[in-house]
């Protein structure tokens, strides 16, 4: 396994209220609780789960830029808290709300730098540039400031300045969030032919979205407040969880034209609620049903 993760866990210290103040006590908050999971080398894993699951903390501990509290992780072998060096130099973060690209320099301009500042020799600068430029499908970018890139040239770009050090594992924070919904298909199938596949990489895969899990992984963990759910492989999450799930509520006076859509057929009737007086009490009411806390 070239990733393993054993009994994972970590809190932070929760800005405390005037009742804490008063007490001298804050309560930590748990973001990750003992996560275990392993990663095959050349596999696609995923990481799914919503916003605040403790995806991008575990990416940071595993990147080696932040410390567990309890557990331990290793990158091909080497221990993320006792062998740091060597298994930061296993990795590479492409982490969310990434900032570090010069927006005033050309994307070349841009690799060159970070060439330098990975110590690669001055004979292997430009020929490190143009394959990773290829590998990215960035060769014929114009030479334009990175500001003018769109959102999926810059995400290419940070990819590209990633694969410098020809990491053997790639972190993937919510790769396509800033990305419509054509360009994030297009991005997923670079991922995979381009990153995956060409440059033989195992990468892991944060996200919130189960499209990127589905198309991409091949393994998948679901991470829900800090707490692993499940870990399988794609299809059979998928078979569980990711079929075409779809509701519909409607107020009793739209029952005609709903109706109308059912008859239509692709619909299924889940339930039906014909006295209820509005929309947002079916709402409330979906909530209480299934047990889940108000948002």
């Amino acid at each position: 396994m070239i990733v393993q993760v054993d009994g994972v866990g970590k809190s932070f210290a929760v800005t405390p209220g005037w009742a804490a103040l008063v007490r001298a006590r804050a309560e930590p908050r748990r973001v990750l609780d003992a996560v275990s999971f392993s990663v095959k080398e050349g596999e696609i894993f995923g990481l799914l789960g919503p916003n605040g699951a403790g995806k991008t903390t575990l990416f940071k501990i595993l990147a080696t830029l932040l410390a567990a509290d309890e557990g331990e992780a290793s990158i091909g072998g080497f221990s993320v808290s006792d062998d740091a060096a060597k298994a930061r130099a296993l990795i590479a973060p492409v982490l969310a709300n990434e900032r570090s690209l010069y927006w005033r320099l050309s994307a070349y301009e841009n690799l060159r730098l970070y060439a330098v500042l990975q110590g690669l020799a001055a004979h292997q600068v430009d020929a490190e540039i143009r394959r990773v430029l290829a590998a990215t499908g960035l060769s014929d970018a114009p030479p334009a400031m990175v500001g003018t890139f769109s959102s999926g040239m810059r995400q290419r770009l940070l990819i590209a300045r990633a694969l410098l050090g020809r990491p053997r594992v790639l972190l993937l924070d919510e790769p396509t969030r800033s990305l419509d919904p054509i360009s994030a298909r297009d991005f997923r199938r670079f991922l995979r032919d381009s990153v995956v596949r060409a440059e033989g990489c195992t990468v892991l895969l944060a996200t919130h979205d189960a499209d990127d899990a589905w198309e991409l992984c091949d393994r998948v963990a679901v991470l829900h407040r800090g707490r692993l759910l499940a870990v399988d492989e794609t299809t059979q999450l998928r078979a569980r969880f990711g079929g075409p799930q779809h509701a519909l509520v409607v107020n009793s006076g739209d029952r005609d034209r709903a109706r109308a859509l059912l008859d239509a057929g692709g619909v299924r009737v889940v339930s039906d609620a014909p006295h209820a007086a509005s929309l947002a009490e079916l709402i409330e009411r979906a909530i209480a049903d299934a047990g889940a806390p108000h948002a």
